[in-house]
């Protein structure tokens, strides 16, 4: 345990106890193989490469029977905790108040989803040097370049563009997602509703809060349908773009 005076120390929890329901997969999509290894398996050895990053959590579902094969026990850096609960937001905060003792109020958590395998070190450290020391934390975003439409039901049930939504000042959000432990358990654990939390950054706000956005990369893709997979797998044969 880091003593409050201390510098404080990095780590990584990453979510794992999904489905994967809009994959249609035959199990969870964490666990699909790309690059001739599971998804999960890409995003934690990024954080297992980083010299900056103190210990990676990965929460999983109490019954999960595969997540020994992906990270053996005893696999150095890496600690899987079986407290998943029925939303993303539910494991973050479950994995959170597990390592309560563990961490420091003030040492930073990297959230990060276990479907983005093309995460590398050298993201992790420009989300940390971009957050620095403030303290509202911060994430990897990218700024929007397409033309956004707002859609509204047509007559025949199909949608239709409504209305063009200006894209100034609007980002897509990725992970990590870095905030003080402390912060980030009072945001999760104050948040009046677990399903309207896609993001951690989104329970940091309604407690006021403004995160810094610190521009990701493109290859830092989430695999959310059968098409994200060939992308993925494309990043990741070249690690270093």
């Amino acid at each position: 345990m880091t003593d409050r005076n201390d510098t404080p120390r990095y780590f990584a929890l990453l979510p794992a106890a999904g489905v994967g329901a809009r994959m249609a997969a035959n199990g969870p999509k964490q666990y699909l193989t790309l690059g001739g290894k599971p998804m999960l398996r890409h995003a934690v050895d990024a954080f297992r490469a980083s010299e900056l990053v103190a210990h990676t959590y990965v929460v999983v579902s109490p019954d999960d029977g595969v997540i020994d094969s992906v990270l053996p026990p005893g696999l150095e850096g890496v600690t899987v905790l079986r407290c998943g609960g029925a939303t993303r937001m539910d494991s973050v905060l479950n994995g959170l108040r597990a390592l309560d003792g563990v961490l420091s109020g003030r040492d930073l958590v990297m959230v990060h989803d276990a479907a983005r395998p093309g995460l590398t070190p050298a993201l992790i450290a420009k989300l940390i040097d971009g957050v620095g020391d403030d303290p509202a934390g911060g994430l990897l975003a990218l700024p929007v370049v397409d033309t956004m439409k707002r859609s509204a039901p047509g007559a025949d049930g199909v949608g239709v563009s409504a209305a063009t939504v200006p894209r100034n000042g609007l980002w897509s959000a990725q992970t990590p997602q870095m905030f003080s432990y402390a912060l980030l358990l009072r945001a999760l654990g104050s948040a009046p509703d677990a399903n309207a939390i896609t993001d951690d950054a989104s329970a940091v706000e309604m407690l006021g809060y403004a995160p810094r956005l610190v521009e990701g990369h493109p290859r830092n893709l989430k695999v959310t349908l059968p098409a994200d997979i060939r992308i993925a797998e494309m990043y990741l044969a070249h690690k270093n773009d």
